[in-house]
């Protein structure tokens, strides 16, 4: 899973596993390590909530969770839709532009670098 940050927005994007395993399992999540001591990290996820009725973030120290409803992560998963998209209130501070899509083939790239991705609606065109 990617994650891309800019600005109040955060995008992630997921490979074709990736997707059958959040689906799957509930929750995908993974972690970067900043330094050798146990606090110098950050880890990101992406879970599914049947009692969710909007996409949510959640954060804590070192963590931070998108939250989808059940029922639009299995849509999502299940049919050619790209991303889900909401934006969350994140009060004083304004609004959270979520994006979470995913990672379609570059086509401009080896099949190798490729490898997982969902097939580019955009065939024909440079990424």
């Amino acid at each position: 899973m990617k994650l891309r940050i800019q600005g109040n927005s955060i995008r992630l994007r997921l490979l074709r596993s990736e997707v059958t395993r959040f689906i799957e399992e509930g929750r995908i999540a993974e972690t970067i390590h900043f330094g050798p001591g146990d606090q110098a990290f950050f880890t990101y996820a992406l879970e599914h909530a049947v009692g969710a009725v909007a996409v949510e973030v959640r954060y804590m120290p070192s963590e931070a969770v998108v939250i989808v409803p059940g029922s639009e992560a299995r849509s999502w998963a299940q049919t050619d839709q790209v991303g889900i998209y909401a934006t969350v209130t994140i009060g004083r501070h304004g609004d959270l532009i979520v994006a979470i899509e995913k990672d379609f083939a570059c086509l401009d790239l080896s099949d190798a670098e490729n490898q997982d991705t969902f097939t580019n609606p955009q065939i024909g065109t440079a990424c």
